[in-house]
Protein backbone atom coordinates (compact mmCIF):
# COMPACT_ATOMS: atom_id res chain seq x y z
CA UNK A 1 0.00 0.00 0.00
CA UNK A 2 1.47 3.39 -0.90
CA UNK A 3 2.29 5.97 1.74
CA UNK A 4 -0.53 8.47 2.32
CA UNK A 5 0.48 11.97 1.25
CA UNK A 6 -0.60 14.54 3.83
CA UNK A 7 -2.05 17.03 4.24
CA UNK A 8 -4.94 16.65 1.83
CA UNK A 9 -6.35 20.00 0.71
CA UNK A 10 -9.80 20.68 -0.70
CA UNK A 11 -11.47 23.96 -1.64
CA UNK A 12 -12.31 24.81 1.98
CA UNK A 13 -10.56 22.20 4.12
CA UNK A 14 -7.25 20.72 5.17
CA UNK A 15 -7.24 17.05 6.21
CA UNK A 16 -4.18 16.29 8.32
CA UNK A 17 -2.80 14.15 11.12
CA UNK A 18 -4.14 14.98 14.54
CA UNK A 19 -1.84 16.97 16.80
CA UNK A 20 -1.75 17.63 20.54
CA UNK A 21 -3.26 21.09 19.98
CA UNK A 22 -6.47 19.38 18.76
CA UNK A 23 -7.24 17.74 22.11
CA UNK A 24 -9.50 20.38 23.66
CA UNK A 25 -11.54 20.96 20.49
CA UNK A 26 -11.80 17.19 19.90
CA UNK A 27 -12.98 16.61 23.45
CA UNK A 28 -15.46 19.51 23.22
CA UNK A 29 -17.54 17.71 20.57
CA UNK A 30 -16.68 14.07 21.37
CA UNK A 31 -17.89 14.55 24.96
CA UNK A 32 -21.37 15.58 23.79
CA UNK A 33 -24.20 13.01 23.97
CA UNK A 34 -25.46 14.28 20.58
CA UNK A 35 -22.09 13.38 18.98
CA UNK A 36 -21.93 10.00 20.71
CA UNK A 37 -25.54 9.17 19.75
CA UNK A 38 -24.55 7.39 16.54
CA UNK A 39 -21.09 6.20 17.60
CA UNK A 40 -20.47 2.80 19.22
CA UNK A 41 -19.26 4.02 22.60
CA UNK A 42 -20.40 6.60 25.13
CA UNK A 43 -19.48 10.27 25.03
CA UNK A 44 -15.72 10.46 25.58
CA UNK A 45 -14.10 11.39 28.85
CA UNK A 46 -11.08 13.70 28.70
CA UNK A 47 -8.80 10.69 29.23
CA UNK A 48 -10.45 8.77 26.35
CA UNK A 49 -10.14 11.88 24.16
CA UNK A 50 -6.41 12.04 24.97
CA UNK A 51 -6.02 8.38 24.02
CA UNK A 52 -7.92 8.86 20.76
CA UNK A 53 -5.97 11.95 19.69
CA UNK A 54 -2.70 10.13 20.45
CA UNK A 55 -3.76 7.11 18.42
CA UNK A 56 -4.98 9.25 15.51
CA UNK A 57 -1.74 11.27 15.48
CA UNK A 58 0.35 8.11 15.21
CA UNK A 59 -1.60 5.95 12.77
CA UNK A 60 -0.01 3.51 10.35
CA UNK A 61 -1.80 2.26 7.25
CA UNK A 62 0.04 -0.89 6.16
CA UNK A 63 -2.38 -3.82 6.31
CA UNK A 64 -6.00 -4.94 6.56
CA UNK A 65 -7.59 -3.69 9.77
CA UNK A 66 -5.55 -0.46 9.81
CA UNK A 67 -7.33 2.85 9.62
CA UNK A 68 -6.48 6.46 9.15
CA UNK A 69 -8.36 9.15 11.06
CA UNK A 70 -7.63 12.67 9.85
CA UNK A 71 -8.42 15.98 11.49
CA UNK A 72 -10.75 18.18 9.44
CA UNK A 73 -9.64 21.80 9.66
CA UNK A 74 -10.81 24.89 7.78
CA UNK A 75 -8.30 25.82 5.08
CA UNK A 76 -7.56 29.06 6.95
CA UNK A 77 -6.33 26.98 9.91
CA UNK A 78 -9.00 28.31 12.25
CA UNK A 79 -9.39 25.07 14.18
CA UNK A 80 -10.67 21.53 14.32
CA UNK A 81 -14.05 20.93 12.67
CA UNK A 82 -14.20 17.14 13.06
CA UNK A 83 -12.61 13.96 11.79
CA UNK A 84 -12.87 11.66 8.79
CA UNK A 85 -11.85 8.00 8.80
CA UNK A 86 -10.85 5.41 6.21
CA UNK A 87 -10.56 1.81 7.42
CA UNK A 88 -8.91 -0.97 5.40
CA UNK A 89 -11.36 -3.88 5.53
CA UNK A 90 -10.53 -7.57 5.10
CA UNK A 91 -10.78 -8.79 1.52
CA UNK A 92 -9.04 -7.44 -1.53
CA UNK A 93 -9.67 -3.76 -2.25
CA UNK A 94 -12.28 -3.07 0.46
CA UNK A 95 -12.53 -0.04 2.76
CA UNK A 96 -14.98 1.83 4.98
CA UNK A 97 -15.37 5.59 5.33
CA UNK A 98 -16.78 7.48 8.31
CA UNK A 99 -16.95 10.98 9.80
CA UNK A 100 -17.88 12.98 12.86
CA UNK A 101 -18.25 16.75 13.07
CA UNK A 102 -18.37 19.36 15.79
CA UNK A 103 -21.90 20.84 16.13
CA UNK A 104 -20.84 24.23 14.71
CA UNK A 105 -19.44 22.50 11.59
CA UNK A 106 -22.59 20.48 10.77
CA UNK A 107 -24.88 21.43 7.91
CA UNK A 108 -22.22 23.40 6.00
CA UNK A 109 -21.03 20.73 3.57
CA UNK A 110 -17.76 20.07 5.41
CA UNK A 111 -18.62 16.42 6.00
CA UNK A 112 -19.37 15.87 2.30
CA UNK A 113 -16.19 17.66 1.25
CA UNK A 114 -14.01 15.71 3.70
CA UNK A 115 -15.62 12.35 2.88
CA UNK A 116 -15.25 13.02 -0.86
CA UNK A 117 -11.54 13.69 -0.30
CA UNK A 118 -11.23 10.37 1.55
CA UNK A 119 -13.03 8.55 -1.28
CA UNK A 120 -10.64 10.18 -3.74
CA UNK A 121 -7.69 9.06 -1.60
CA UNK A 122 -9.11 5.54 -1.30
CA UNK A 123 -9.90 5.07 -4.96
CA UNK A 124 -6.90 7.03 -6.25
CA UNK A 125 -3.68 6.86 -4.25
CA UNK A 126 -4.65 3.72 -2.29
CA UNK A 127 -6.32 1.79 -5.13
CA UNK A 128 -9.38 0.41 -3.33
CA UNK A 129 -12.14 -1.18 -5.43
CA UNK A 130 -15.09 -0.64 -3.06
CA UNK A 131 -15.70 1.74 -0.17
CA UNK A 132 -18.71 1.47 2.13
CA UNK A 133 -20.25 3.45 4.98
CA UNK A 134 -22.16 1.76 7.82
CA UNK A 135 -24.58 3.82 9.86
CA UNK A 136 -27.54 3.77 12.18
CA UNK A 137 -30.78 4.06 10.19
CA UNK A 138 -31.82 6.94 12.45
CA UNK A 139 -28.79 8.96 11.35
CA UNK A 140 -30.57 10.74 8.50
CA UNK A 141 -27.84 13.39 8.12
CA UNK A 142 -25.19 10.74 7.38
CA UNK A 143 -27.54 8.86 5.05
CA UNK A 144 -28.10 12.08 3.08
CA UNK A 145 -24.33 12.66 2.98
CA UNK A 146 -23.82 9.16 1.52
CA UNK A 147 -26.40 9.88 -1.16
CA UNK A 148 -24.76 13.23 -2.03
CA UNK A 149 -21.50 11.33 -2.55
CA UNK A 150 -23.21 9.01 -5.03
CA UNK A 151 -23.17 6.01 -2.72
CA UNK A 152 -26.01 3.53 -3.07
CA UNK A 153 -27.94 1.90 -0.26
CA UNK A 154 -26.96 -1.76 -0.47
CA UNK A 155 -28.35 -3.22 2.74
CA UNK A 156 -30.66 -2.60 5.66
CA UNK A 157 -29.88 -4.90 8.60
CA UNK A 158 -32.80 -4.68 11.02
CA UNK A 159 -31.83 -4.77 14.72
CA UNK A 160 -28.20 -5.45 13.79
CA UNK A 161 -26.59 -3.63 16.74
CA UNK A 162 -27.55 -3.47 20.37
CA UNK A 163 -25.93 -0.45 21.90
CA UNK A 164 -26.87 2.28 24.32
CA UNK A 165 -29.71 0.15 25.62
CA UNK A 166 -31.60 -0.38 22.37
CA UNK A 167 -31.56 -2.20 19.06
CA UNK A 168 -30.42 -0.27 16.01
CA UNK A 169 -30.93 -0.93 12.33
CA UNK A 170 -27.75 -0.67 10.26
CA UNK A 171 -27.68 0.83 6.76
CA UNK A 172 -24.82 -0.04 4.42
CA UNK A 173 -24.03 2.40 1.63
CA UNK A 174 -21.28 1.72 -0.93
CA UNK A 175 -19.64 2.95 -4.10
CA UNK A 176 -17.19 1.28 -6.50
CA UNK A 177 -14.04 2.84 -7.94
CA UNK A 178 -15.40 3.00 -11.50
CA UNK A 179 -18.62 4.62 -10.24
CA UNK A 180 -16.63 7.23 -8.32
CA UNK A 181 -14.40 8.04 -11.29
CA UNK A 182 -17.40 8.30 -13.65
CA UNK A 183 -19.07 11.00 -11.51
Amino acid sequence: MPEITLPIRTARLTLRRFEGRDLDAFHAYQSLPETARFLPGPAKSYTKSMESVGKYANFSFDKEGDWVCLAIEAADGSGLLGEVVLKWLPGRGQAEVGWSLAPEARGKGYGSEAAAAMLELGFGELGFQRIEARLDALNSASAALCERLGMRLEARHVDKWHYKGEWATELVYAILADEWHAR
